[in-house]
């Protein structure tokens, strides 16, 4: 069973072009294992049912999106963390619609949980049976906004004191495992789901818009050649990609005009107009405000970089 689990993080990291993952086993039947994937926007992870195995991930950073093989997709951003079985995600889509996501997961044999829990749980409310009743019941994959509480315990999980590391996340998990038997899962945010067809929609609108940065497009002209509600086609996309379209968009147009600032002779004036910007002075405001410095300045100091 350990070797089902360690191969499903290898194949995620070899899939990435990521180094092998580092995995440590908390107590017996606990392990923790961090996550790093980069540099391809979706990959399948394929690996036997695991009924009685508990996977939490947590996002750090980046983004991930999981096709739960019921037609519906879910994303965990900064903060999130989600919830299930592993005879749920048996046969997964994964995509990365930022290209990066970093995280930790936390694998937990439901059945050594009941019968033999760490010793500080002994006769606590934290049993496998109560967490997969609260979490995991009938295939649920439970995707939740972290509270502030949550996302404290997962970042001493993933950046404990160094020379305490391994005693640090031990209590951790445990304080993880008693704040999830705690919280009632209604009252907390739950992450929306959505159509894997519509989320499609979603990457298809944002390729043409990273494609075409010189052109300007309208929420209602994407919302008719698409047939997406506008109210909805906002949602998802912030959903999927974390900001707003025209703030994703802005982002994307200042890297593409920093590239041509560092590698072209083209005029600040053109490389405005290659990005959608009629106003060499808006361009050089907007450019400002994401690197700190006017597009002048920038390619004068990348120029003497190179020297």
């Amino acid at each position: 069973m350990k070797q089902e689990y360690h191969g499903i993080l290898s194949s995620i990291h070899h899939d990435t072009g990521e180094n092998h993952p580092e995995i440590l086993e908390l107590y017996p039947g606990i392990e923790l294992s961090f996550i790093s994937a980069s540099g391809k926007d979706a990959f399948h992870v394929c690996h036997a049912p695991l009924p009685q195995m508990l996977e939490i991930n947590y996002c750090i950073s980046g983004r991930m999106g999981w096709d739960m093989g019921n037609g519906n997709r879910i994303y965990l951003g900064p903060g999130d963390f989600s919830l299930n079985t592993m005879d749920v995600c048996g046969d997964s889509a994964i995509t990365l619609p930022n290209g990066s996501y970093e995280g930790l997961a936390i694998y937990i044999n439901l059945e050594q949980l009941s019968a033999q829990p760490p010793a500080p749980l002994v006769g606590s409310p934290v049993t496998g049976e109560a967490l997969w009743e609260k979490y995991c019941k009938d295939g649920t994959c439970t995707a939740l906004a972290g509270n502030e509480t949550i996302q404290q315990i997962f970042l001493g999980l993933y950046e404990p004191p160094k020379e305490m590391r391994l005693a640090w996340q031990k209590i951790k998990v445990l304080e993880l495992l008693l704040v999830l038997s705690q919280i009632e899962a209604g009252q907390e945010k739950h992450l929306t789901e959505y159509r894997a067809e519509q989320a499609e929609v979603i990457r298809q609108i944002h390729d043409q818009l990273t494609s075409n940065l010189e052109q300007r497009y309208t929420i209602d002209s994407l919302s008719r050649q698409y047939l997406m509600n506008p109210t909805t086609l906002k949602s998802m996309f912030k959903a999927i990609y974390g900001t707003s379209i025209a703030a994703h968009i802005r982002e994307h147009r200042m890297k593409y005009a920093a590239q041509l600032l560092q590698s072209s002779d083209l005029s600040i004036a053109d490389i405005a107009q290659k990005v959608g910007y009629d106003s060499q002075s808006r361009f050089s405001s907007v450019f400002k405000e994401q690197y700190h410095m006017r597009p002048k300045e920038y390619r004068r100091n990348r120029s003497s970089e190179s020297i």
